[in-house]
């Protein structure tokens, strides 16, 4: 997944599409890759690394052709390499396909074109669409390429490519971004506006289901049946910078709105189809491995920390092992007490944080096994484990994390559920119900997204307050850690999270006339101990702003604000109690005029001790 480019007009291709894919490298990205049609053949030129290198590889035979397709991918399935990069063809030349997104059933596609007889050369998901498209291929280009969409399941924007048709590009996209851009005697396609403004501003935005037939001076688009749909031309008045953040003011409120797809890439193919069980192919662990181990470590920094705690009680809860959270930089120096019975699970967003990277090797070295969490495909705290469970937010590119940290925690479910179903540590209704609300996560993180207005007074009325105090008890806890961090991280504002059992153990100090305190109360396990606190804080004259679950009508009663989320399982709810403490975050940090992507001191990736 990541950038995709496509032209077809009457002028050569790979310029723009060199140009357009150069707009798109602000998502980030591990390799790039062109596959242009001279009439006769498809070229295909692809390089690990960055777009410079693919430029200095071409530059002294460049692809000549009026139609092309190109990408700039990262890593889903398969690590960076060449033979990873994108475009994919099929076993003849005769297609070329650029993908962003997950083809979930892409294995069992694979086997079976494979027992046809079909040559794989990488090993991503996106090398299937050529060969399915080779194998259905009945002389009717665009009847087989929905031949091929019928038989795939998943996530995905496509731009396909015949030798046979040199007249058109076809398209289609689910759950992932696609636009047309119009031209004079050509026309473009692109993953993202930025890779089109400077060469037209009239564009069609592609929607789920629908597929394209893009000549140079035409577009023919039409729904899943085949049915001509008439789309309304829209006119892109955004400069450049803006098109790079979709429309959004900042990558952070961007990235925010971005998780919902986020979670759902991460969810894709890990769960039954019947919820019976979590299914985590890149670990094929057995009851006797998993009853092997006698104590779990999980290690990381900052979010990914305060992500690993909840994995602990995501683990303990579901899987009963006993579970340690260590910071990072301080795991090797306390001489943990670590043997071969030992898991220690690493979680870090880029794969390359230095701290994160020495405890693990430090686990390592005492015998522990090792599982990566981590987004990166090829990073090196995924080269250095045993094992790696991706999460799949995509770049991110804000200093403050947000989808990173919720696909962790996807993730840290994901496992804490796998394990209990080795253990039978979890009766077959609960995990039946808990994975089907887990599937109603991305949507319900949707409806959280949707209203922000409340939260945008809230960071105007208290944004210049020079404290702010975060509560909650059981989860609401650990989701209190990655609130307060958020907000003092990208607003400068002194922040501190407490669990609420601990007020009378000093905090109640700190409570004065007009001290903001945002109150977590999600956990009906916890709850009314959780308002008792509420109240304590009240009696002191502190303003409480509530997170509360859809249909609590008692915390109205004692907090000042309530800012209701989609109600869940109380283990799932953390991934939406965050949503509103990243936006009063944001909110805030504009409120005050602070820099939101980029932090005073701070760095996306922290690769020094």
């Amino acid at each position: 997944m990541c950038g995709i480019v496509g032209y077809i007009g009457s002028k050569q291709a790979t310029p723009f599409l060199i140009e357009g894919l150069t707009k798109l490298e602000y998502r980030g990205y591990d390799s790039a890759g062109i596959a242009v049609l001279n009439g006769e053949k498809i070229r295909v030129e692809k390089s690990v690394g960055r777009l410079a290198a693919l430029e200095e590889k071409i530059e002294s035979n460049v692809p000549e052709g009026n139609i092309g397709i190109g990408h700039t991918r990262w890593a889903t399935h398969g690590r960076p390499s060449d033979n990873n990069s994108h475009p994919h063809t099929d076993c003849h030349g005769d297609f070329a396909v650029v993908h962003n997104g997950i083809i979930e059933n892409y294995m069992t596609l694979k086997e079976d074109l494979i027992a046809k007889g079909h040559k794989f050369l990488s090993d991503t998901d996106t090398e299937v669409l050529p060969h399915l498209l080779e194998e259905v291929y009945n002389g009717d280009f665009e009847a087989s390429v929905r031949e091929v969409i019928k038989r795939i399941e998943g996530s995905y924007a496509i731009v396909f490519m015949s030798k046979n048709d040199p007249d058109k590009l076809i398209c289609t996209k689910q759950d992932n971004p696609m636009v047309i851009g119009l031209g004079d005697d050509e026309n473009f396609i692109a993953s993202d506006i930025p890779a089109i403004i400077s060469r037209t501003r009239r564009t069609y935005i592609v929607n789920d289901g629908e597929v394209a037939v893009v000549k140079k001076d035409s577009v023919w688009i039409t729904n899943s049946l085949g049915e001509p749909i008439t789309k309304k031309v829209f006119e892109v008045n955004w400069n450049a910078e803006a098109a790079e953040k979709g429309g959004y003011e900042h990558f952070m409120l961007k990235e925010i709105h971005e998780q919902p797809k986020a979670v759902r890439d991460t969810l894709a193919s890990r769960i039954a189809k019947d919820n019976s069980a979590v299914v985590l192919e890149e670990l094929s662990w057995t009851e006797e491995y998993v009853n092997s181990f006698s104590k779990i470590f999980i290690v990381a920094c900052g979010t990914a920390y305060h992500a690993g705690l909840v994995g602990k009680y995501y683990i303990e809860r579901l899987a009963r092992i006993p579970v340690e959270v260590d910071i990072a930089s301080e795991f090797r120096y306390r001489q943990p007490i670590i043997d071969d019975n030992t898991l220690c699970i690493v979680v870090s967003q880029s794969g390359e944080t230095s701290d994160t990277m020495a405890a693990m090797k430090e686990a390592k070295r005492l015998g522990a096994k090792t599982l990566a969490v981590t987004n990166v495909v090829g990073s090196s705290i995924a080269r250095e484990a045993d094992q790696v469970i991706y999460t799949m937010a995509g770049p991110e590119i804000a200093v403050a994390s947000t989808k990173a940290y919720t696909t962790q925690l996807i993730v840290m479910f994901l496992l804490g559920a796998y394990m209990a179903g080795l253990r039978g540590t979890i009766a077959p209704r609960r995990m039946k119900e808990l994975l089907g609300k887990l599937r109603e996560i991305p949507s319900q993180i949707s409806e959280t997204l949707e209203d922000v207005e409340p939260i945008k007074v809230f960071a105007k009325k208290y944004g210049f307050n020079t404290d702010v105090f975060f509560i909650g008890r059981a989860l609401d806890y650990e989701v209190a850690l990655e609130g307060s961090l958020k907000l003092k991280e990208i607003s400068y504002i002194h922040a501190e999270a407490y669990a609420a059992g601990e007020l009378k153990h000093g905090t109640l100090a700190l409570i004065t006339t007009g001290v903001p305190v945002v109150a977590l109360a999600t956990q009906k396990s916890v709850y009314e101990k959780t308002l008792s606190n509420i109240k304590e804080v009240k009696a002191r004259d502190a303003v409480v702003i509530g997170i509360a679950a859809e249909g609590d009508t008692e915390l109205t009663k004692y907090a000042d604000h309530v800012i209701f989320v989609p109600n869940t399982d109380e283990l799932l709810i953390p991934l939406m109690a965050v949503l509103p403490l990243q936006l009063l975050s944001y909110y805030t940090a504009i409120t005050r005029g602070a820099d939101v992507d980029k932090p005073r001191n701070l760095a996306k990736s922290v690769t020094v001790e």
